[in-house]
């Protein structure tokens, strides 16, 4: 069971969902928005999008649903997401570690989850904003929209409405580590290939080898092959 909300703006959607977190007998509760005036990404950075041009959504998942890790849940969210996108553009989508969505060599969706408990339930939230109609982007930017990137456009109601039913089935039938972490590294964005990272603000290239089930990246760089946490290091591209 599972229900969908909607707001003509709010500030963020991953705070504002327990607002709407008022049927416990739902597993999955979304709350979504086409003009998000407070967006968080990562870390604490912020995500920025154009009113009626984007679509900032956020699933709140029972954890009591999820027997998997933190880190395979995240990477499995980031797979659901890159296939519901792949399905729908018929284009090639790419998952760059951790969890960002690319198209075309450009950014067009980024994950934020976080774990809250709200009315004595604990729940994963799944923040996904993702760039829909944009079409003008700051020109050093590594943003792009699904229009820019596909030249498709898309109706942000139904594209919502459909994600929504796609990310309940998808994570209402999570496979196993192994092939959660089999498609993850299947789907990763510039696996062995030559690359450009910065790595204690000194610029090197490396090859990336794999993801892992504990959440880190392997890379072969001069010095050999080592594994790094988020933020560790930066893909320059």
């Amino acid at each position: 069971m599972s229900e969908l909300f909607y707001r003509n703006a709010c500030s963020s959607t991953n705070d504002e969902i327990n607002d709407v977190l008022l049927y416990p007998q739902s597993n999955f509760v979304g709350l979504y928005t086409f003009n998000q005036i407070k967006g968080r990404g990562q870390y604490g950075n912020s995500w920025t999008s154009v009113a009626e041009q984007n679509l900032a959504y956020t699933l709140a998942v029972k954890a009591s649903c999820i027997l998997h890790s933190d880190f395979l849940f995240n990477y499995y969210t980031a797979i659901a997401v890159q296939n519901y996108l792949a399905n729908l553009t018929e284009k090639i989508v790419k998952i760059k570690w951790p969890n960002d969505i690319i198209v075309k060599n450009k950014k067009v969706v980024g994950i934020l989850i976080e774990k809250k408990k709200i009315n004595q339930e604990n729940y994963f939230i799944i923040g996904i904003g993702i760039n829909i109609l944009q079409e003008k982007f700051d020109e050093i930017s590594n943003a792009g929209s699904l229009l820019t990137q596909t030249g498709k456009t898309f109706n942000l109601n139904q594209f919502t409405e459909n994600l929504h039913l796609f990310l309940i089935e998808k994570l209402t039938h999570i496979p196993n580590d192994d092939e959660i972490l089999a498609e993850f590294n299947s789907s990763l964005f510039r696996k062995d290939e030559i690359s450009v990272f910065e790595l204690d603000k000194t610029r090197q290239n490396g090859i990336i080898r794999n993801a892992d089930e504990n959440g880190e990246i392997w890379i072969e760089l001069e010095s050999g092959l080592r594994s790094f946490y988020h933020k560790e290091i930066k893909l320059l591209y």
